[in-house]
């Protein structure tokens, strides 16, 4: 039986679920994520297997097909979400990945370094004796330091949760 549809068998009130994934949507979309791909991503976190189709997805949170392909596009490109094909089908699958916290924040640093590389360019631009200047130098090492200790902070929660490298 689908994760869209009552299943009193596992214990779920579906119409629980579906305010559950309401209220958690909006806590990611008052962070900064587009309220359709928080939605969708919150959808996948509630289903069992971590995977559907996107007209199980527009089924469950009764929005177009549109809507789920760009929410999945952003989701993918973020990597929360992955998109997979079973052999032999012609629909694609989008999951959720056991680890896919741990990933995300992993594929940071190559971001981090291009940021850290266009703020000293701001930051040359301005002057460093500039109030704006500082500002940007300060940001630059925010993040060069981000960069620095995440390796190590991720090396953490690896052995904590026994999936040392």
């Amino acid at each position: 039986m689908s994760e869209t549809t009552p299943n009193p068998a596992q214990g779920r009130d579906e119409q629980e679920v579906a305010r559950f994934v309401e209220r958690f949507a909006l806590d990611f979309s008052e962070a900064g994520f587009p309220r359709m791909a928080a939605r969708v991503f919150v959808r996948l976190l509630v289903t069992d297997e971590g995977s559907c189709t996107a007209a199980e997805l527009a089924r469950s949170l009764q929005v177009s097909a549109a809507a789920i392909s760009g929410a999945v596009r952003y989701l993918i490109q973020v990597g929360l979400v992955v998109r997979e094909r079973e052999p032999g089908s012609r629909r694609d699958h989008y999951t959720v990945r056991d680890d896919m916290w741990y990933e995300a924040f992993a594929q940071r640093d190559e971001q981090f370094q291009h940021w850290e590389n266009t703020l000293l360019e701001g930051v040359s631009a301005l002057g460093a004796e500039t109030a704006a200047g500082s500002r940007l130098d300060e940001t630059r090492r925010f993040f060069e330091f981000l960069r620095a200790e995440l390796p190590k902070l991720m090396d953490k929660w690896r052995a904590q949760e026994g999936r040392e490298k």
